[in-house]
């Protein structure tokens, strides 16, 4: 049964009050038209509750937009969702990405993420080729999707919305990975599902990295609002040491915008339920609404919490990623790459929740402090104790 404005109504009784379901719910896809976004298409998904999110069909399916109700959920920067024909990559030393750098959901990857890093590149067999030089977080986002489909799709009583589509991110003489995504919302439910897989299409041995930078803005993220973590250990702080309380801002309460905030990073270690599964929350009490990331931790073994207060650029980033904070050197040297084969895939099972009320965050707090309790500390010292990522190739 679908739920809608405080009744459940079958597939028949939808039909009877409304000569089309996109009256009350649906995917609809339309063609930005101008500025740096002009030209970009766009899925615009609305599940009936209030909940409105678009995707990003030319920027790898992306999440971009996300309301409830009106209130913003997800980030917008001053780059806007821009054109990828307008970006560069290779622009200003690797950081060109931050001109592009916008939205609910920005995928990084697909065989690099963190900050800009030079590898060797005897994997691809080519003497020419000496080196693989990498931008802050990979090229994979602002690589046009190729659109396999999208609709709704009913089961019975119940209503799926969808889309799905390949990104693929490809060199001669380099790697052919393809990121498979599909993309659902059940219509009366305020939950967004993604289950992306990366398969390795070339014939090389190709490293993979990957992390979603899932960016929550104004107003769940307001002076007061809260960050909710099964956290067992505090691994790592960016500003740790002499300068970890020079800003004053710690890793549980969020201030209001700051002038000449420099963005801190905290990798967390964080408890699983029996069912593998984690997650993470920003809550907004005075409010009443809150946003969830639940992810499988086999397939995320690592959480960031990337705080930038900037006013005018303000968001907090809930970031998953397949390894450590210390990037894709690091990775290397420790053993703990991804590497596929051909025709080898990895796969990722996300929810992204929007908590509506106090009852839905209660429920979500709930369920966080129920794995463990994180630090009553604001600035609880970090361990530095990266743990081993096994079975990694």
């Amino acid at each position: 049964m679908v739920a809608l404005y405080g009744r459940t109504m079958s597939r028949r009784d939808v039909a009877a009050h409304a000569g089309s379901l996109s009256q009350f719910a649906g995917v609809r896809l339309m063609t930005l038209g101008d500025g740096v976004e002009r030209g970009v298409r766009m899925l615009e998904f609305r599940t009936g509750t209030g909940l409105r999110f678009t995707v990003l069909v030319d920027r790898a399916l992306d999440v971009a937009d996300c309301e409830l109700n009106g209130m913003a959920i997800g980030w917008h920067s001053p780059t806007g969702f821009r054109h990828p024909g307008l970006h560069e990559y290779e622009g200003e030393g690797g950081l060109a990405w931050l001109r592009s750098f916008s939205g609910l959901l920005v995928t990084c990857g697909l065989d690099h993420i963190l900050f800009m890093d030079e590898e060797p590149a005897g994997h691809f067999v080519y003497g020419p080729r000496k080196s693989v030089s990498h931008s802050i977080h990979g090229r994979v986002s602002t690589i046009p999707a190729r659109l396999t489909g999208y609709g709704e799709q009913w089961d019975g009583d119940a209503c799926t919305l969808w889309c799905e589509g390949i990104v693929q991110q490809a060199a001669v003489f380099g790697e052919d990975l393809h990121l498979i995504r599909r993309i659902e919302a059940i219509v009366g439910t305020n939950e967004i599902r993604i289950r992306d897989r990366v398969v390795n299409h070339g014939f090389y041995r190709t490293p993979h990295m990957y992390c979603y930078h899932i960016n929550v803005g104004h107003p769940v993220l307001a002076e007061g609002s809260r960050y909710l973590a099964p956290i067992t250990d505090v691994v790592w702080a960016g500003h740790a040491g002499e300068s970890y309380r020079k800003q004053q801002v710690g890793y549980r309460t969020l201030p209001g915008p700051k002038e000449n905030f420099h963005e801190q990073v905290w990798q967390h270690e964080l408890a699983t339920g029996r069912d593998g599964r984690t997650s993470v929350a920003l809550v907004n009490d005075g409010l009443g609404i809150g946003f969830e990331v639940d992810v499988d931790k086999e397939q995320f073994p690592c959480m960031f919490e990337w705080q930038n207060l900037q006013a005018g650029q303000y968001a907090l980033g809930l970031e998953p990623s397949t390894n450590h904070v210390l990037g894709h050197g690091y990775a290397r040297e420790k053993g703990e790459l991804i590497w596929l084969e051909h025709g080898q895939e990895r796969t990722y099972d996300t929810v992204l929740r929007v908590l509506d009320g106090k009852d839905a965050i209660a429920a979500a707090e709930q369920r966080i402090t129920g794995l463990a309790v994180q630090p009553a500390e604001d600035y609880p010292e970090p361990s530095n104790e990266h743990r081993p990522l096994r079975g990694r190739s």
